[in-house]
């Protein structure tokens, strides 16, 4: 065990300390009584992730594929705190790897089973490629396309010769009577009964060119339906196996199998290998007390762009949410009124038309749209809240960015605000490091941006078709191989600043810490920060200008 626990100097130095800082997240569940049982990322925990994401870019095995990494900070038995690391699933193939939390026991039993059956499952795919790319199909479809085109060469020609043997009756009509009329008409119904075979001839001889290799590709279409559900029985079969044999443990020393956890038929494939439940279950074997955990991702992005490098992530909800009620169990429980006290953003300024507060990096601003992202200083200052007012967030902070936030406490001050910002009335003031060295003292950066709605929060500069960012720069000092910066951006854009700071067009050089955005030296965070904002009191008629100071 000693080659897994980890000591915090591996990761961030010694003298770090997170007891004035809020947690962004909580892993939480309810147990079998129904109490709520929580687990937070705190910012040393995230501090630890960074530094493992920095150890993770000298290894190219890291970054061949995309997958989730997680570490659990712990207490041994005598008081001495150390981490343990992890990884979703299998890296490059392999479930134990040196130095990381192994797979939940239950993996070996179905070893064997499991190897046979992905042996079989890739001859599927094998034999389901070789099928759906059967030469015959290219056949088919040219063959077609060429019986097509003269059928339809045919039909035109057709319609000409109708056309004028429609004409040429009407003349006999009028110029021949009695034996030459029938003679003439009769001589235009046979060109037309000529038509009519030719074209049946053609239909014939596409049907007898065609039919053969329609059979072929009917065959291997049952064939691939056949394969499908066979692969999928096979999967689900060697799930339900892996469900029954995975036995996970909490911290009153009970084991449950994922099958008793969650029943359903419908358990996704990959439950119980994620990082969360293999470091809860290898603490509570090992009698190590959880203190706080972290996950993020690392390596390619998502096929669906949803998860980013770098960027921390709750529990998912289908295969580890579920299990958080059980896993946490037997740890001793914070009282929920003194956490959500210390989890409040610090108050700057407060009066009974708006509130401004200090956001902290990692934090939300509003609740995101999945059920994983509901943490944000806007639900932490509703929930913290009886007066009965619904607040609004009058604009927005990246994630990642820290500093002033401003909130309404009803919509007329909402409305009065908003417009401000609008009209570009608000002066406000971002203090970043930039990772390289800026040559330009001052000026002003003019990019238009527009989101890819394929590649989200990803913004670009785009010329033709991107809405107008304004940002004014100063630079403040050069510290060795960085730079200060103050910004003052005249529009609010999504991720305007951290776009004209990267792009070539700008500064082109990456804030500190922004990944997203192309930076690659290793960061604790995001060194961006809203340090001040100037305006008008929409009630007081008097200016408020609000400074909070930077915390890098």
């Amino acid at each position: 065990m000693a080659s897994l626990l980890h000591r915090l100097s591996d990761f961030i130095d010694g003298d770090f300390a997170d007891s004035d800082l809020s947690p962004s997240y909580w892993y939480e569940g309810r147990c079998s009584q129904g109490e709520l049982l929580r687990l937070p990322r705190t910012p040393k925990a995230e501090a630890i992730a960074r530094g493992l994401m920095q150890h993770l870019t000298t290894h190219e095995r890291y970054s061949q594929e995309g997958k989730m990494y997680g570490i659990l900070l712990v207490e041994l038995p005598y008081g001495e705190q150390r981490v343990i690391k992890a990884f979703s699933g299998l890296l490059n193939g392999c479930s134990t790897v040196e130095g990381w939390v192994p797979p939940i026991p239950g993996r070996n039993q179905v070893a064997l089973e499991e190897e046979h059956t992905l042996a079989v499952l890739e001859a599927i795919k094998l034999e389901l490629i070789t099928l759906k790319q059967l030469p015959q199909r290219q056949q088919y479809e040219t063959l077609a396309h060429e019986f097509e085109q003269r059928l339809q060469e045919l039909n035109l020609n057709h319609r000409d010769r109708k056309q004028q043997r429609q004409e040429k009756r009407q003349i006999f009509s009028t110029t021949l009577t009695g034996v030459a009329l029938t003679s003439a008409l009769e001589q235009l119904d046979e060109e037309s009964r000529q038509d009519g075979i030719e074209r049946k001839i053609l239909k014939r001889q596409r049907d007898e060119m065609l039919q053969p290799l329609k059979q072929l590709i009917e065959a291997a279409d049952a064939r691939i339906r056949e394969l499908k559900q066979q692969r999928k029985e096979m999967s689900r079969q060697l799930q339900a196996q892996m469900h029954a044999a995975y036995s996970l443990m909490n911290f009153f020393g009970k084991s449950r199998s994922l099958q008793q956890l969650m029943p359903s038929n419908s358990m996704p494939t990959g439950t119980g290998d994620c990082c969360a439940p293999k470091l809860l279950h290898y603490a509570a074997t090992h009698q190590l007390k959880p203190l706080a955990m972290a996950e993020f991702w690392w390596g390619v992005s998502s096929i669906n762009q949803e998860k980013i490098p770098g960027q921390f992530y709750g529990a998912c909800v289908e295969r580890c949410q579920p299990l958080m009620g059980f896993l946490l169990s037997g740890l001793p429980n914070p009282d929920v009124e003194t956490l959500q006290a210390t989890s409040l953003p610090p108050i700057i300024y407060e009066d009974e038309w708006l509130i401004a507060v200090n956001k902290p990096p990692g934090l939300l601003s509003v609740p995101g749209r999945k059920s994983d992202r509901q943490d944000s200083i806007l639900s932490r200052l509703q929930n913290s809240r009886t007066d009965g007012n619904q607040l609004t967030t009058v604009h927005r902070l990246d994630q990642e960015t820290s500093g002033i936030l401003l909130l309404a406490r009803d919509e007329q001050t909402m409305r009065q605000l908003s417009k401000q910002f609008q009209e570009r009335q608000v002066h406000k003031v971002y203090e970043a490091v930039l990772s390289g060295c800026v040559t330009t003292d001052r000026g002003v950066i003019e990019l238009p941006l527009w989101g890819d709605p394929l590649n989200r929060p990803y913004q670009k500069v785009d010329l033709q078709y991107g809405k107008a960012c304004v940002t004014h720069f100063q630079v403040m000092a050069r510290e060795g191989e960085y730079t200060r910066v103050e910004f003052m951006p005249l529009t609010g854009r999504t991720h305007q600043l951290r776009v004209h700071a990267a792009d070539a067009r700008g500064l082109g050089i990456p804030i500190l810490g922004d990944r997203l955005y192309g930076c690659c030296v290793g960061a604790s965070r995001l060194h961006l920060h809203a340090r001040e904002v100037c305006f008008e009191h929409p009630w007081l008629g008097e200016s408020l200008h609000l400074r909070v100071k930077t915390p890098f």
